[in-house]
């Protein structure tokens, strides 16, 4: 088989370099035609001979590089253009004022002179003294000197207590208070007036014990009041187990 395939390529080969010489030579359109025929009934070699590779991988090549350029162009058109809408253009009017031309000043008009004043003879009048006002005797009323105020009155230790700047309390005495020695009286109170100072204390009403009487009188002699305030104070006292109460 393999000598058949030769003796055909050979007689292919012939057949090409004797249809070349032939259209060279005679240059005959008819003789071409024929020949081509031969050549076309001519066997073809019985071996399958695949195309090569190359030519797969460039078709392949070929047609993505054909699918990438249709996209590019397709992204590269253009987009429309939006053409703006028209604006009305305002129109403004300019108006111009006629400019004022500046008035001239008024001339000064020469005022007439005024007449000279009237000649004002002075009159002569007689200076009359008036007659001499009599002196006026004020009357002063007599200053009345102030009178003394009044000596306070007797007052009780509810209210003496408010004017007392110093009261101290009179103490329980042990001595009565072993002895459970109790009772109430009623002591009187004298006040200087100029100075508030306790003249004299006694009791008006004893407590029935020397020994309380003396601790009552002893205590009220210490006491202090507001100057002129306080004349003579009437302080009624009690002793129980739990002290003196006034």
């Amino acid at each position: 088989m393999s000598f058949t395939c030769s003796i055909c390529f050979a007689r292919q080969d012939s057949t090409k370099s004797h249809l070349r010489l032939r259209a060279k030579r005679s240059g005959e359109f008819l003789d071409l035609v024929l020949d081509f025929f031969c050549m076309a009934t001519t066997p073809k070699p019985l071996l399958y001979r695949p195309p090569p590779r190359w030519q797969w991988w460039a078709a392949f090549g070929g047609a993505v590089a054909i699918h990438l350029t249709a996209v590019a162009v397709a992204q590269k058109r253009e987009a429309p253009v939006e053409v703006p809408p028209d604006v009305p253009t305002a129109v403004v009017e300019a108006t111009l004022q006629a400019t004022e031309e500046p008035t001239p000043p008024p001339e000064d008009i020469p005022l007439p002179e005024p007449p000279p004043p009237p000649e004002i003879k002075p009159e002569y009048v007689e200076e009359t003294t008036p007659p001499p006002k009599k002196p006026t005797t004020q009357k002063f009323a007599p200053i009345k000197a102030p009178q003394a105020a009044g000596r306070p009155g007797t007052m009780s230790i509810s209210s003496a207590k408010a004017l007392a700047t110093y009261a101290p309390r009179p103490q329980y005495p042990y001595e009565a208070r072993s002895r459970h020695v109790t009772g109430s009286g009623v002591c009187v109170v004298d006040v200087d007036p100029g100075s508030g100072s306790v003249t004299s204390a006694s009791m008006a009403q004893s407590i029935g014990s020397p020994i309380l009487d003396n601790a009552a009188t002893s205590a009220f002699r210490q006491w202090r009041f507001k100057p002129g305030t306080v004349s003579k104070v009437k302080i009624p006292i009690t002793f129980t187990m739990t002290g003196a109460s006034y």
